[in-house]
């Protein structure tokens, strides 16, 4: 079991870039028994979600083959482009059928370290979580056990902080690259505002 302190998770939590984006998570408490050993919580991971991730770490390493071929694999690229997004369409309707109603809660923050996570109820400090993240807009799905490090209520509702007990080390490495492409697509539409507003 992990033996870190709280503030030692809090600073888990903030040793890795984290961005605020609203998204879909299904949340689900779990006995500290099923968090004590990362086998067995690999062994239940369910498929749709390694295949989203292979999926894109395969997209990643053609990406890197690609890029050697220079210009002339400009035409191979947009065939492969267009391949890839039927794959996506169709991984990314799977991976919907896995967000169940009735666990789902709205996600305010995610990143290499954990997530945030809304609801009207509160779950406890120390609470192990079998946690979904859907961000099916950018073709990103992650299954891992998470733990509660902080709670704040607000008008009723509850924030809540969550540190990554059991990730896959390929899954933490997909979150890290879907909150940089979202911050550089944040930056994007703030410059285009500001371009707006100084014409």
């Amino acid at each position: 079991m992990n033996s870190l302190s709280l503030e030692q998770k809090l600073a888990q939590y903030h040793e890795f870039f984290a961005i605020e984006h609203q998204f879909s998570v299904n949340i689900m408490p779990i006995d500290i028994t099923e968090a004590s050993s990362f086998d067995q919580f690999t062994a239940g991971i369910p498929i749709p979600f390694r295949l989203a991730t292979d999926m894109s770490e395969i997209d990643q390493s053609a990406l890197r083959s690609l890029q050697n071929l220079g210009s002339n694999a400009s035409q191979l690229v947009s065939f492969l482009n267009q391949q890839s997004q039927k794959i996506d369409l169709l991984i990314g309707y799977i991976l919907s059928q896995q967000d169940e109603v009735q666990h789902r809660y709205q996600g305010l923050e995610f990143g290499g370290g954990g997530i945030k996570f809304i609801s009207n109820k509160a779950f406890n400090t120390g609470q192990f979580l079998e946690v979904k993240v859907f961000l099916l807009k950018n073709n990103c799905a992650v299954y891992c056990y998470g733990e509660v490090i902080a709670v704040e209520s607000t008008n009723d509702l509850f924030i809540h902080k969550v540190t990554f007990h059991f990730i896959r080390e390929e899954d933490r490495e997909v979150l890290v690259r879907t909150s940089l492409l979202q911050q550089s697509k944040q930056l994007q539409k703030l410059a285009k505002i500001r371009n707006q507003e100084n014409k």
